[in-house]
C-alpha cells in the first residue's frame, strides 16, 4: 500500500529521475544492452549437471586476465561427454578493458537468455560470446541465421553508394583473410560521389578457412542487398550479424565509438566523468532509502503505462496486418496453423511516403481503374517508382480481395511474382508493387503496332518464366496456390521484359493432401476458365493447367481468346481445337502461328507450344498434364513427349 501510494503522490519526471538514479547504482554491466542472441532452443541439459558446471565455470573464468591485449580467446572446459567449448571475440578497436568489461557482461547475460540450451550465441557492440558442446565449432562455417539492423534514415543516391558499398566490401574482405589472416578483420574508409566518408568494418571467427570467410561476408552482404530490395531504400547504415562473421557500414567512424559522435562527444572528457561518478555518489547515498519504497510504484506504474501505450497502438497498421493474416477469409477458407506466420521481409509503408510519391493520389499520377480500385503511379524520395492500388471505399469484394493478396504475398517469394507490399492507415487499405515500365503481356500480343516487339525468343523467355511460377505456386511453395484468374492481361513485364504473374485476389490455398474444392462464387475471367470451374464450380491445379493452355495459345497465335468470332460461331479456344487438328492432319500446323514470327520462329519450337496449348485445355482434367509435365515437355524432345497426344487429338476428329 505505502509503494501505491507514494507512486500516486509522484509526479512522472520524479519517477524517471528515480529510474535513472537507479540504473547507476547497477554500474557499467546494466548499461550494456545486447544486439542480439540465439539459442539452439531444445532445452538439451538439465539443471545441476555437470554440463552446466562446465559452462558456468567457463563464462566466469576471467578469460582476459592471462591474455594480455588478445581480442580472441577460444577455451574448453570439462571432460566429453559434457565437455564445453567456448570463443570470446572482442572487435579489434576495443580497448582491453573495455572488452573485458564486455566479455563479462555478455557471459552473464548468456545464461539467462539460453537457460539449458547447449548451444548459445551473444553478440554485443564491442564483443561475441559463443559456446557449443561441438568440438572446433569455431572453425565450422556457420550462416544458418542472422540479425539484420539498420539505420532508418536512406541514403540520397542508391544505385551510385551501393556501388561503392559493394567495391569496398569486396576490398575489405581481401584485406581481413590477406593482410589480417590471424585476426581476420579488416576496416575502412572511403568518399562517396557525395563527398561524403563512408566507414566499413569486416570479421570473421579467426578459426575459420580463408575460403569460408569470404563465403560468410559475402552471404553476409547479400543481406544488405535484400534489405534495400525490401525496404526500398538504402539505409545510411546497416550491421550483419552471423554466427561465423559480422560486417557494418556507417556514415560516421565507428571505429572506436559503438555512438555516433555526436551522442558520445560527453564521453571523452574523463575530468567530466569523474566529478559526475563524485555526484552520482552523494545523489545515491541520500536516495537510497527512498529507492527501495519507490521502487515497487515505479514497477506498476510502468506496467500501467506500457498497457495504455498498447491500447493506443491497436490500431496501428502492423497489429491490423497480423489481425488480417490470421483472419479466414470466408467460411470455406481454411489454412489451419499456416495462417498464423508473417514474412518478416513483407514491406508495410507508411501513408505518408505514399501520399507524397503519388502526389496525394493526384490525376495526373493516375494509371487507371479496375473493380479494386483505381491504380496510381508513385515515386518514392530515393527515386524507386512503385504502383499503388488503392481500395474503393465502396467496393466490399475488392476488401476480400485485399485480404487474400496481402495473405498470400507475405508468404510467396519467386522471382515471377510481383512483388507486393501494403498500407493500412486510417480509412485508407493501399497494395503497393513495383512498377512495371512495359505494363503487360496482352498489351504487346494485341496491340498491331507492338506485337512486333515480341519475337519467338522473347515469347518462348515467357513462355518459361510464366511455367516456372506456377510450378511454384502448384508443387513447391508450402501451400498449394490456386492462381484461377491467370489471363494475359495478369502477367506484367519488367524493364528486361521478363514475366511476373500478378492479382492473387482470386487465389486460393490448399493444404495437406487437398487436391480439388467447389465453390458456389465462380470467380476469373470467362475463355480463361476450365469447363468443370465454369459450369460446376470446381477448381484444382488443373484449373490454372486449362488457362495456361489459352494464354499459351494467345502467345503463339498472337489473337486474343474470345475477342474473334469465326464463320462457325466459335470462340478462339474451339478454333484451335477444331482447326490445330485439320492443319496438323494437313501438315500445315504452322498457319496458327502469329504472322509477325515468320522472321523469328524455330518451327519446331512453335509446334512444340502448339501442342502443349492443346493438351492443356482437353475437356476431362485427368487428361490434362500437371505442371511439372509442361516444363518437362518444354525441355525436351517433341516426339517422345507427344505421341498419347496424337490419339486425344484423333478422338476430337
Amino acid at each position: 500500500m505505502a509503494s501505491v501510494l507514494v507512486l500516486c503522490l509522484c509526479s512522472k519526471q520524479t519517477l524517471i529521475l528515480i529510474l535513472l538514479l537507479h540504473s547507476l547504482l547497477v554500474g557499467v554491466k546494466a548499461q550494456m544492452s545486447p544486439l542480439y542472441h540465439s539459442c539452439s532452443m531444445s532445452k538439451n541439459y538439465t539443471e545441476r549437471s555437470k554440463f552446466e558446471s562446465n559452462l558456468s565455470r567457463l563464462l566466469y573464468r576471467s578469460l582476459y586476465n592471462n591474455g594480455g591485449n588478445s581480442i580472441y580467446t577460444k577455451v574448453s572446459e570439462g571432460e566429453d561427454p559434457d565437455k564445453v567449448h567456448g570463443v570470446f571475440l572482442c572487435r579489434r578497436y576495443v580497448a582491453p578493458k573495455d572488452c573485458q568489461k564486455c566479455i563479462d557482461v555478455a557471459s552473464e547475460r548468456i545464461l539467462h537468455e539460453c537457460p539449458l540450451d547447449k548451444q548459445g550465441n551473444i553478440w554485443y557492440d564491442d564483443c561475441l560470446v559463443r559456446y557449443s558442446n561441438i568440438p572446433n565449432f569455431a572453425s565450422m562455417l556457420n550462416t544458418s541465421f542472422s540479425k539484420i539492423l539498420y539505420n532508418a534514415q536512406n541514403v540520397s543516391q542508391p544505385e551510385q553508394f551501393m556501388e561503392y558499398l559493394s567495391a569496398m566490401f569486396d576490398n575489405l574482405t581481401t584485406q581481413a583473410i590477406t593482410i589480417n589472416p590471424n585476426l581476420k578483420y579488416a576496416e575502412n574508409s572511403d568518399l562517396t560521389i557525395s563527398f561524403q566518408v563512408l566507414y566499413g568494418m569486416v570479421q570473421c571467427l579467426p578459426d575459420l578457412s580463408a575460403e569460408d570467410c569470404v563465403t560468410c561476408l559475402k552471404t553476409a552482404f547479400s543481406g544488405i542487398r535484400n534489405l534495400s530490395l525490401y525496404i526500398a531504400k538504402v539505409p545510411r547504415g546497416v550491421r550483419i550479424l552471423l554466427p561465423s562473421c559480422n560486417l557494418r557500414y556507417e556514415l560516421y567512424s565507428f571505429f572506436y565509438a559503438s555512438v555516433p559522435p555526436s551522442a558520445s562527444q560527453g564521453n571523452e572528457d574523463k575530468g567530466k566523468n569523474t566529478s559526475k561518478r563524485k555526484l552520482i555518489s552523494i545523489i545515491i547515498c541520500v536516495i537510497r532509502a527512498l529507492l527501495a519504497i519507490l521502487l515497487a510504484g515505479t514497477c506498476i506504474y510502468l506496467v500501467i503505462r506500457r498497457i495504455e501505450k498498447g491500447k493506443r497502438n491497436i490500431g496501428s497498421q502492423e497489429i491490423q496486418l497480423l489481425h488480417m493474416m490470421g483472419e479466414p477469409l470466408d467460411e470455406n477458407d481454411d489454412f489451419s496453423s499456416e495462417n498464423q506466420g508473417r514474412s518478416s521481409e513483407f514491406p508495410v509503408v507508411k501513408l505518408d511516403l505514399i501520399r507524397a510519391a503519388t502526389q496525394n493520389f493526384s490525376e495526373e499520377n493516375k494509371l487507371g481503374e479496375g473493380g479494386f480500385g483505381p491504380v496510381y503511379k508513385g515515386t518514392l524520395s530515393n527515386g524507386i517508382t512503385i504502383a499503388i492500388k488503392r481500395l474503393a471505399r465502396t467496393s466490399g469484394q475488392g476488401l476480400k480481395e485485399f485480404k487474400n493478396e496481402v495473405v498470400l504475398m507475405a508468404k510467396l517469394q519467386h522471382r515471377n511474382l510481383v512483388r507486393v507490399g501494403c498500407c493500412l492507415e486510417g480509412n485508407e487499405a493501399l497494395l503497393i508493387y513495383e512498377f512495371m515500365p512495359n505494363k503487360s503481356l496482352d498489351f504487346f500480343l494485341f496491340d498491331s503496332r507492338e506485337n512486333e516487339i515480341l519475337d519467338w525468343r522473347q515469347r518462348l523467355h515467357i513462355i518459361k518464366g510464366i511455367v516456372k511460377c506456377i510450378l511454384f505456386l502448384h508443387e513447391d511453395s508450402r501451400l498449394r496456390i490456386i492462381h484461377r484468374d491467370l489471363k494475359s492481361s495478369n502477367v506484367l513485364l519488367d524493364k528486361d521484359m521478363n514475366p511476373k504473374i500478378s492479382d492473387f485476389g482470386m487465389a486460393k490455398m490448399f493444404s495437406g493432401n487437398q487436391r480439388e474444392a467447389n465453390t458456389n462464387r465462380v470467380v476469373g475471367t470467362y475463355g480463361y476458365m476450365a469447363p468443370e470451374y465454369a459450369m460446376e464450380g470446381l477448381f484444382s491445379t488443373k484449373s490454372d493447367v486449362f488457362s495456361f493452355g489459352v494464354l499459351l495459345l494467345e502467345i503463339v497465335s498472337g489473337r486474343k481468346n474470345n475477342s474473334y468470332v469465326y464463320e462457325y460461331g466459335q470462340s478462339l479456344l474451339n478454333f484451335f481445337l477444331f482447326l490445330a487438328w485439320m492443319l496438323w492432319r494437313e501438315e500445315h500446323g504452322l498457319e496458327l502461328m502469329d504472322p509477325c514470327l515468320s522472321r523469328s520462329c524455330v518451327t519446331a519450337e512453335i509446334t512444340k507450344c502448339i501442342h502443349i496449348g492443346l493438351f492443356c485445355v482437353q475437356q476431362d482434367p485427368a487428361d490434362r498434364p500437371t505442371m511439372s509435365c509442361v516444363v518437362i515437355m518444354l525441355e525436351n524432345d517433341t516426339q517422345v513427349h507427344f505421341h498419347n497426344l496424337h490419339f486425344l487429338l484423333g478422338e476430337l476428329s
